[in-house]
């Protein structure tokens, strides 16, 4: 589908004018901007500053997919979830969802495919999510960061949408991960070529 644009990108921009950090936390930075719209006018944009995510779809021999199970401060309660973590300052993408990957779930992949960018929340975060199916899993026990507590568990891609459609997966990232999923296992979507040198 192509889409006809009637007006062009640098008509809808915003330009920064001045800005000031509200909050500098240790994960996430609120940040307070001036923009000058594009009808000369000024506005205000509250935003939080994010390092960036993994999240691996990560599929076993047997065509389960890797879930975890984990509180959320939050929302207090516990979610049901893909794989995911912090990208560190500096880290390459594959390494993270690698580490990540094997810190969570115990599992190491030998075929990983980068299968695109989401960005979850765009009017007021610039977090962006990059999304990877692992594949040739092997287990070698994980190593959870300090202050880290889940439970790991293996769904179909069936049962992970069902779970999705009778409210028990409510997950954001994980309901795109898994859209992602569905059209890349089934080949309406082509795969990507395989990450080299990992």
């Amino acid at each position: 589908m192509k889409l006809t644009k009637s007006i062009e990108d640098n008509q809808l921009n915003e330009e920064f004018v001045e800005g000031e950090a509200v909050f500098i936390g240790k994960l996430l930075n609120v940040m307070r901007d001036t923009v000058r719209l594009p009808d000369g006018l000024t506005a205000t944009r509250e935003y939080i500053r994010h390092p960036g995510a993994v999240l691996m779809i990560a599929e076993l021999p047997n065509g389960k997919l890797l879930f975890e199970r984990q509180f959320r401060y939050p929302l207090d309660r516990v979610f049901l979830e893909l794989p995911a973590g912090k990208i560190h300052p500096g880290e390459d993408i594959f390494l993270t969802a690698r580490r990540e990957l094997q810190e969570e779930t115990g599992y190491v992949a030998n075929d990983w495919r980068h299968l695109g960018t989401l960005h979850p929340c765009i009017g007021y975060s610039d977090e962006h999510i990059e999304i990877f199916l692992a594949r040739g899993l092997s287990h070698v026990g994980n190593a959870l960061d300090a202050g880290e507590f889940l439970e790991v568990h293996e769904l179909f891609l069936g049962e992970a949408l069902e779970a999705v459609r009778d409210g028990r997966l409510t997950d954001g990232k994980s309901i795109a991960g898994l859209l992602w999923a569905e059209r890349v296992l089934d080949g309406r979507w082509p795969l990507p070529e395989a990450a080299k040198d990992l």
